[in-house]
This record gives structure tokens, C-alpha cells and sequence, in this order.
């Protein structure tokens, strides 16, 4: 198969920014469906979206009405109904919904299944290579949702998650848009690729020792009331530098931005550590982590790993 046989489109904007892949078919056969996953691991890697219009993980009608209905109360700290594969286990839940714990995690417990066995044949680079993170459920409108700055979701920002340090591994989602009639809408701007060294040489965090990198960022969690967690000096920055881009106001708006609608029934993936994003509106999504290593990427020289890892010429990793 030809880079341009694959059956997808692509939506390409200027270089350095996030640009949108339609897959319109999967690849069947096991040697077509190996080259059009490498080169879909390629764009994603770039720092693109893939987006298939009919999702294919499989959600039967009655769950879907069963996660229609749930009323999540719009508190900053409730936002999401989150479930943890390894344990089996549901957080989040309003106590109202308790009743339906056991309906909700398993649930939850088939998305996480369907959208791993969907991964392992989408993306045979990645396939049985990932760690599988966390799914949530997100029933609450996002638009104008309220939060605390850090933890808002509508402000342009690179994913890294402060109590769960990945150690360089890279953060891949899958989304599935479950509303009925309403489009979940995405902005984008430039990619780590092109916005994380500038903003590293910027900040002058690069360059620091592992030791003073580390005080710096604690008392920074300490300032904001957080439990500190033991980070490697990538995951430390990654933060860093996702709180900085949610406080920046001017950045916040003037950045040049791509808008992207997901339309209902629909799912994607992106690495969120590599594409600056925002969620404008949307009500209803589920969504699936999947933390790639290094050793599975198939153009690992982009990850953002590498970047700052060139960039302060040590490993910044534990």
C-alpha cells in the first residue's frame, strides 16, 4: 500500500500546527492493515488527529441512554466519571448515582475493552505495547463549564497528568462523541514540536539542575495548595509548562487556532501531550488513555520527550 492509498483524507493547515485525517475504511487484510496503521502513527506522532466518523466501538442503545441520563452536578471537582482498569473501579459519582454503580462500571469496564482490542488491530505499531490508563465518561456541557484555572479544560494547553507521571511514555486518547444530535468542538494550535522548545528556552527550565528543577516545581505546587508527587524532570516540565500555557492570558488569546467538530457517533485520537488543544463546547464523550513508550513510536525522534531531552542533552527521565 501507497502513502496515498490509504482511505482516509487529510486536512493539512500550515506547518508546525495541528491538521485533521479522516479514515473512511479500515484496512482488512493483515498486511494492508500494517502499513496503514504505521502510517497513521506517523501522522498522530506528527502531531495531527485521526477521526473516523462512525466510531467502531461498539456501545449498545441501552447504555447509551443509561450514560444520557446521568445528571453530573457542574463542580470543578466532578467533571468527569473516571474508571480505572487495573482496579476495576468507578470514581466520581454524584451520591445520587450510587444505585447504579455496578450498571456504570461495567459500562465503562466494555468501552475500556472495545476501545483496547479496537487499538491493538488499528494500530499494530502500538498494539500490546501501551499501558492502559484510565477511561472517563464527560457528561457535562463544556462550555462555560465552571473550574478551577488548572483544571480547565477550554484553555489551549499540552496534557500531562500531575498525579500520574508517565515517565516519557506519550499520552494517546481516544474519544468517542455518544450525544445524539449536538458536535463535541476542538481548537487547536501549533504542536510541541513547534511551540515546546521556544517556550523551553523561554522559561530557562532546560537548562537548570536536576535538583534545583525539582524545588522549583514543588514550591510551585506547594503555592497552589497540591500534594506534591515524586516526578521524573520530563514530567515535572510537561506540567510546568501546561500550567503556564492555562495562566497566560495574552497567549490564550491571540494564539492562532484551527476549530475541529466531532460529529455524534464519532471517535478520535490524538496525542494530547503533543497537540496544544482546547475543548470549546461539547456535552457527553467518552474517552479512553493509552500511555505509549518510546520504543513503540515509529518516529520517536518527534515525541516530546526526545525534544527536551536534545534540547538539555541528559535524560530526563527516572
Amino acid at each position: 500500500m501507497s502513502p496515498t492509498s490509504i482511505p482516509a483524507t487529510r486536512k493539512i493547515v500550515a506547518p508546525g500546527f495541528t491538521g485533521l485525517t479522516t479514515v473512511h475504511e479500515i484496512a482488512v487484510s493483515p498486511e494492508s492493515a500494517v502499513e496503514q496503521g504505521r502510517q497513521l502513527c506517523a501522522q498522530l506522532e506528527e502531531g495531527n488527529i485521526v477521526m473516523l466518523p462512525q466510531t467502531p466501538i461498539f456501545i449498545p442503545e441501552e447504555d447509551r441512554r443509561l450514560l444520557l441520563g446521568q445528571k453530573q452536578a457542574s463542580s470543578a471537582y466532578r467533571k468527569n466519571i473516571a474508571y480505572l482498569p487495573s482496579d476495576d473501579r468507578v470514581t466520581g459519582l454524584d451520591g445520587a448515582e450510587h444505585e447504579e454503580v455496578d450498571s456504570l462500571r461495567r459500562i465503562m469496564r466494555d468501552y475500556s475493552r472495545r476501545s483496547a482490542e479496537f487499538l491493538n488491530l488499528f494500530l499494530p505499531p502500538y498494539a500490546r505495547k501501551w499501558k492502559l490508563d484510565f477511561a472517563s465518561f464527560r457528561p457535562i456541557e463544556e462550555q462555560g463549564r465552571l473550574a478551577r484555572l488548572h483544571a480547565r479544560t477550554d484553555l489551549l494547553h499540552f496534557e500531562s497528568f500531575p498525579a500520574r507521571p508517565t515517565n516519557g511514555a506519550r499520552i494517546l486518547q481516544l474519544f468517542t462523541n455518544i450525544n445524539p444530535v449536538q458536535n463535541r468542538v476542538w481548537l487547536t494550535s501549533q504542536t510541541f514540536e513547534a511551540f515546546g522548545p521556544r517556550f523551553a528556552r523561554a522559561a530557562g527550565l532546560i537548562s537548570l539542575r536536576h535538583n534545583l528543577f525539582k524545588h522549583s516545581v514543588g514550591s510551585v505546587t506547594r503555592a497552589l495548595g497540591l500534594s506534591e508527587v515524586e516526578r521524573p524532570p520530563y514530567d515535572e516540565f510537561m506540567y510546568r509548562c501546561q500550567n503556564a500555557m492555562k495562566k497566560d492570558a495574552r497567549f490564550q488569546e491571540t494564539s492562532p487556532k484551527h476549530r475541529w467538530e466531532f460529529p455524534p457517533n464519532s471517535t478520535w485520537l490524538v496525542f494530547t501531550d503533543g497537540v496544544s488543544h482546547a475543548v470549546f463546547s461539547g456535552q457527553y464523550a467518552l474517552e479512553q488513555t493509552f500511555l505509549i513508550p518510546q520504543s513503540a513510536l515509529v518516529e520517536p525522534q518527534r515525541s516530546p520527550l526526545a525534544i527536551l531531552e536534545k534540547m538539555a542533552g541528559r535524560s530526563l527521565t527516572i
